[in-house]
């Protein structure tokens, strides 16, 4: 009679392919504790000799041998990444450019005397009338207190925390209107487009603004602490009053007109370089390439800014009155039909 001895591995092969090899009648009589050449282990549980262990170990080794065989023979080569990669969709292949908040920019090349000439309402302002517009203006006025002592007049640096902070609201608003359009299965009303286009802008001048300014680690860091905190603190205000919330915004617009005004008279003075405008800048407010500066530049974000100053208090003003739906006051092309989302 032969006695088999195998290890686990080797047992569930052996066991699936309905095969036993049975080893030496000396391995089998030393693993019942028998006299045997060589020192003795114990594997299993069971005493056996170094001879017996050897043969085993063998056994496995060619088992391994086998099934590595017939797994390469079954083996599908896995595809490389970039092949993946070249079946790119056709719809990704067109690039979709950052629209400007106005749409006139792309009629003609835009000069100084162009930007100078367009009529914002600098010194524009919402008197609150309301209690909850006075807390928004107060809150607006207290961020601003340690944002001027700590930036002073480093007016590029100030601009990137602005921006950083700005491109904030259209997107929470964007996205917590877009879940109740959901939910309720109704159309919004028009104002999604309107504020993702508006946090785009406001992304568009952060980049133009870290093409210039090159903040160092370290305002990074306080300028990425203030975003996150701001996030939640405006995601919840959304949630709770969405009318407050556009007030906050409409006054945090306020200031920035106010901040810019400032920037240009810094760089009329001469305290800040009126550097050649960055091609990102050219490219997206469609400036003149020849004649470009930095001072055109803060214009056209100064320009921006005052569009989501009076949108953002409109947008307010709409949900107070409950006339939050824009498509009855919209101007529409009458060859195409008016359809609602």
């Amino acid at each position: 009679m032969t006695i088999a001895i195998y290890s686990s591995s080797s047992l569930l092969i052996r066991t699936a392919a309905l095969s036993v090899r049975p080893i030496s009648i000396h391995a089998a009589a030393a693993l019942y504790g028998r006299p045997a050449a060589g020192p003795q282990i114990r594997a299993f549980g069971i005493k056996t000799t170094l001879k017996a262990q050897e043969y085993m170990a063998k056994i496995i080794k060619a088992d391994k041998s086998a099934a590595a065989s017939k797994e390469a023979e079954f083996k599908v080569p896995k595809p490389q990444i970039d092949s993946y990669l070249n079946e790119m969709p056709p719809e990704l292949r067109s690039p979709l450019f950052p629209e400007p908040m106005r749409a006139d920019t792309m009629d003609r090349k835009w000069k100084s005397s162009d930007l100078e000439e367009l009529d914002i309402g600098i010194t524009k302002h919402r008197v609150p009338n309301r209690f909850s517009d006075k807390v928004a203006l107060w809150a607006v006025k207290s961020a601003r207190k340690p944002t001027d002592l700590l930036f002073r007049n480093k007016y590029l640096h100030r601009s990137v925390m602005l921006e950083v902070v700005a491109a904030v609201p259209g997107m929470v608003g964007a996205l917590i209107r877009h879940i109740k359009s959901l939910q309720g299965m109704r159309h919004d009303g028009g104002w999604i487009g309107h504020l993702l286009h508006e946090a785009e802008n406001e992304r568009m001048h952060l980049m133009t603004w870290m093409e210039v300014g090159k903040p160092v680690m370290w305002e990074r860091a306080l300028i990425a602490t203030v975003q996150t905190g701001f996030f939640a603190i405006f995601s919840l205000l959304y949630m709770v009053s969405p009318r407050t919330a556009h007030r906050v915004v409409g006054y945090l617009e306020e200031e920035a007109v106010t901040s810019y005004t400032h920037f240009i008279r810094e760089i009329d003075a001469g305290r800040i370089e009126n550097v050649k405008a960055p091609e990102i800048a050219v490219a997206y407010w469609n400036l003149d390439p020849e004649s470009a500066t930095l001072r055109d530049v803060v214009l056209a974000v100064r320009a921006d800014e005052a569009l989501h100053r009076d949108s953002n208090h409109h947008f307010s003003d709409r949900i107070l009155a409950g006339r939050e739906s824009l498509f009855e006051d919209m101007d529409h092309d009458e060859s195409k039909p008016r359809v609602r989302y």
